[in-house]
């Protein structure tokens, strides 16, 4: 393989845009805020529904938000990655998102799970998209890690998401919350 036909990271950027190493740093940081928010979500929904039949589903999900996040953690340090600012912000809200929306029955729990997946498939599959084979480690973690993100929207549907109340517009209203929450931790 002569490298003619490998595709870089960033290597179509125009003048102003991130370069290759600022494109992965703002990957790294706000998936390692997102999924530090995600766990806390499900501690928000446990505190609240660790006491039903729901706890080991939301248990299941939760395990694979902290191996998420770990993994983005190291990164961090390996890459020499500055976190948001914000994780803060994100520790309160996550659980206060999880916890309120458990607070509402468990099919709004179930769409919350559902809209922040979404969201994040979305999220996750334009990053895929954006790195080149110079990162294809990276790439391949961020595509593990978007099956399991399905899994956790499919669990969500499987338990009755959709029934919740309000359901359209409780699903707008979370993932326009993450895609504000994704667009500042990049830079934040």
């Amino acid at each position: 393989m002569d490298g003619s036909n490998v595709r870089l990271t960033a290597q179509d950027r125009l003048p102003g845009d991130p370069t290759p190493r600022q494109v992965v740093e703002r990957i790294i940081r706000v998936d390692h805020a997102g999924e530090y928010g995600a766990q806390r979500i499900y501690e928000g929904q446990l505190a609240v529904l660790g006491r039903t039949k729901y706890r080991p589903v939301l248990e299941h999900m939760k395990a694979q938000e902290i191996e998420h996040l770990r993994t983005f953690s190291r990164l961090i340090g390996e890459r020499r990655v500055r976190p948001t600012a914000l994780l803060p912000l994100w520790h309160v809200a996550g659980f206060a998102l999880g916890a309120a929306t458990a607070l509402m029955g468990h099919r709004a729990a179930m769409a919350c799970t559902v809209a922040v997946e979404e969201a994040i498939d979305e999220h996750y599959a334009a990053q895929h998209a954006a790195l080149g084979e110079d990162e294809a480690p990276l790439k391949e973690t961020i595509e593990r890690f978007r099956q399991e993100e399905l899994e956790h929207r499919d669990i969500g549907l499987e338990n009755e998401a959709e029934q919740a109340p309000a359901y359209r517009a409780l699903s707008a209203f979370i993932k326009a919350g993450c895609k504000v929450a994704i667009a500042v931790s990049e830079r934040v």
